[in-house]
């Protein structure tokens, strides 16, 4: 008997609250013949993708199915149980064996990407289970027994969610903004706006080392950049050691600085004096030819709502420059222009933000290098 398996599983905040789903249908997609959900606890989106698929495939043999479509929008399991991709994170070495144990059972199992849109039912049951896991860690605030809270102390090395201290409910977005690595240009500290310098030698060697980390990190759901070559380089590196793919945004493009592009602080400031003392003061100012730190800010803030629209509740890689990444920082601490000027940001850093559902946001990281 052929069936049809669709998995899905999730961690809010990757890691954070996981759960995973999956059901079996018949071989015409019409009759659901099982499912099955469950809340895993505290891990990753990988590993709860991988209990998902395992969850499928047992429940396939409980039903009697001799032949297997899996069904799933994780493009890391689907390109890992084909063959087509190594597993390099040994938290997920175990969980393959165990999954590739389970498939070997069956006269024939293929496995098939498919958009989230197409694994809904099985996405359905992986958010019920996640909320479970959040409610199982994370009780709300409300269900607690105030006294009961009264007399609980936190451990000391437990650090509080920021969605703690502000109260946000849902399971946040989170970027994770990477800068480019060197160029010749970003070497001799010359505005670099929409020039196209190559990285240096150094540039990748910088990005080798931020995709290596991220690499083992894991947990991405999806990687975009800049059109930019200096960051489409940096975003190439990050994204094969996740076994992903690349995807454009021109929103994520680094200020143009027009006639200054090319020049260094003193050199634009000798140019155009009065223009550049007005330009340091005001975001609404523009270099000549060129774009305002407000302009950046809004095709930022359309580049922030369209991500969290695709990838709610993901983690998600986004490689750029120093003023994009610098607005989206400013963005989640809801912070005035000024932030912009006080922010240092080097080469192939990483920083960290997250925005919530409720329109709550936090900054955990900003400006790692200690990878490189």
């Amino acid at each position: 008997m052929k069936v049809i398996v669709e998995a899905d599983g999730g961690a809010r905040g990757n890691p954070g609250p996981a759960g995973y789903g999956a059901v079996v249908w018949s071989a015409d997609h019409k009759t659901m013949l099982a499912e099955s959900k469950e809340a895993i606890g505290h891990t990753t989106n990988n590993v709860a993708e991988y209990r998902g698929l395992i969850a499928g495939l047992t429940e396939a043999a409980k039903v009697g199915a001799t032949e297997v479509d899996v069904r799933m929008d994780s493009k890391l399991v689907v390109e890992q149980m084909s063959g087509r991709w190594k597993v390099k994170n040994a938290d997920l070495k175990d969980l393959v064996a165990e999954a590739k144990s389970l498939a070997a059972k069956f006269d024939r199992v293929t496995y098939t990407w498919v958009p989230r849109d197409d694994n809904a039912h099985a996405d359905r049951l992986a958010n019920e289970a996640m909320d479970a896991a959040a409610a199982e860690l994370d009780p709300p605030a409300a269900e607690l027994d105030p006294q009961a809270e009264q007399n609980t102390e936190r451990p000391a090395h437990a650090p509080m969610s920021p969605a703690g201290w502000v109260g946000a409910r849902g399971a946040p977005t989170r970027f994770l903004l990477l800068r480019h690595g060197q160029t010749e240009l970003s070497k001799q500290r010359r505005y670099s706006g929409r020039g196209n310098p190559a990285l240096t030698d150094i540039g990748h060697r910088q990005a080798d080392a931020a995709a290596q980390y991220l690499g083992q990190r894991g947990g991405i759901a999806a990687v975009l950049t800049s059109p930019l070559q200096r960051a489409y380089d940096t975003a190439a590196k990050a994204a094969k050691a996740l076994g992903l793919d690349v995807t454009v945004d021109d929103d994520l493009i680094e200020t143009d600085f027009g006639a200054w592009e090319g020049l260094t602080f003193s050199e634009a400031a000798e140019r155009d004096p009065e223009l550049h003392r007005n330009w340091l003061r005001d975001t609404s100012v523009n270099p000549p030819n060129g774009e305002s730190f407000d302009s950046v800010a809004q095709r930022i803030q359309r580049a922030r709502g369209r991500i969290i629209n695709e990838y709610a509740g993901q983690t998600i890689l986004v490689v750029s420059h120093v003023t994009p990444i610098k607005t989206v920082l400013r963005l989640a601490l809801d912070a005035g222009p000024g932030i912009l000027y006080r922010l240092h940001l080097d080469l192939a850093s990483l920083s960290i933000a997250e925005f919530y559902p409720d329109g709550a946001s936090s900054v955990r990281l900003v400006n790692d290098t200690s990878y490189l």
